[in-house]
C-alpha cells in the first residue's frame, strides 16, 4: 500500500503508482490495470475522488515530470537486483531506495550538496576497506565474461563451503587456459568473496536534446576490497555483452570510488536547462 509522512516529505510508492501519478497529470483516465492502484492512492488521501492530487505531491512530481539528472543504482547482493536512485529536479531532489520483497520504494527528499553522499550510502561505501591497492599480489585480472559465468555456475552448483566451493569452481577453469595462475585463484577468491555488485549510471539531456550519460560499475568483494569493471566499459547497452567479452577487473579505494562517484555528476553547462 502506498503512504506517506507529511511531517519529513517522504512517500512509499510503486512503479504502477508513479505510473497512475502520470496519467493524471495529462488528464488522464489511468487505463483499467491501474484501477486497483489508482484505488490505494485514494485510500491514501494522495489522490481525490475524482483524480485531484494532493498539494503533498507537488514537489516530488515536479521532479519526476521535469527530471534535469537522474540516477540509478542498480545493485545485486544476496536477495537479486534492487533498484535505487535519485531525481534532480530544478526545485527539489529526491532520493529514493528500494527493499528486499516489498514493491514500493521509499522517496525522501534530500539536498543537493548531499548527492555524492547518497549515491555512497546507496552502495554501502565503506571509507576504509582492508589491504592496499599498491602492494596488492594481484592489482588486476583480464579474461572474458565466459569464464566468469563459469565460476558463478560452479559456486551455485557445488557445496556450501567455502573451501569446498573454491576448490569446485578452481576446477572448473584447471583445462581453460584463459586464466593462469594467481589470477585465477584472486578471481574465484572474489566472487566467492562478494557482497554485492552494483552499477550506478547518471543522465540527462544536454545541448540540442542530446542524452548524455556517464557509468561506472564495482565489485565489493568484502575483505578484498573494492575492485572496478573497466571491461565492458560502461554504459553497456543491452545485448552489448556476450561470453567472448573481455572482462577487467582493477583493484581501487573507497576514495577513488568516491571521486568516480563525484563525476558522474555533469557540470552546470552539460545541462540543457543551464542553457536554455
Amino acid at each position: 500500500m502506498p503512504s506517506f509522512d507529511s511531517s519529513r516529505g517522504r512517500f512509499k510508492l510503486a512503479d504502477r503508482h508513479i505510473a497512475v501519478f502520470a496519467h493524471l497529470l495529462d488528464k488522464e483516465v489511468p487505463p483499467a490495470e491501474l484501477h486497483h492502484s489508482l484505488t490505494e492512492l485514494q485510500q491514501a488521501g494522495l489522490v481525490g475522488p475524482e483524480g485531484e492530487l494532493s498539494p503533498l505531491l507537488r514537489e516530488l512530481l515536479t521532479a519526476l515530470a521535469r527530471p534535469v539528472v537522474l540516477i540509478q543504482a542498480e545493485v545485486t547482493g544476496q536477495h537479486g537486483l534492487l533498484n535505487h536512485g535519485l531525481v534532480v529536479g530544478q526545485d527539489a531532489v529526491f532520493s529514493h531506495d528500494a527493499w528486499p520483497g516489498e514493491e514500493e520504494s521509499e522517496y525522501v527528499p534530500i539536498e543537493p550538496q548531499t548527492l555524492v553522499w547518497e549515491m555512497a550510502r546507496k552502495v554501502k561505501l565503506r571509507r576504509a576497506t582492508p589491504g592496499d591497492p599498491d602492494t596488492a599480489e594481484v592489482s588486476g585480472i583480464q579474461t572474458t565474461m565466459g569464464v566468469l559465468d563459469e565460476i558463478f555456475t560452479a559456486v551455485e552448483s557445488g557445496p556450501d563451503d567455502v573451501a569446498a566451493a573454491k576448490a569446485t569452481a578452481l576446477d572448473a577453469l584447471s583445462a581453460t587456459p584463459r586464466l593462469s595462475e594467481p589470477e585465477r585463484s584472486q578471481l574465484v577468491e572474489l566472487v566467492l568473496s562478494m557482497d554485492s555488485s552494483w552499477r550506478i549510471t547518471a543522465a540527462w539531456e544536454g545541448e540540442q536534446g542530446a542524452q548524455s550519460m556517464r557509468s561506472i560499475a564495482v565489485w565489493d568483494c568484502g575483505h578484498h576490497g573494492y575492485w572496478l569493471r573497466t571491461q565492458p566499459e560502461e554504459p553497456v547497452a543491452e545485448g552489448q555483452v556476450g561470453p567472448h567479452s573481455t572482462l577487467t577487473v582493477v583493484r581501487s579505494s573507497a576514495g577513488e570510488i568516491w571521486d568516480m562517484l563525484a563525476d558522474l555528476l555533469p557540470d552546470t553547462e552539460d545541462l540543457a536547462v543551464a542553457n536554455a
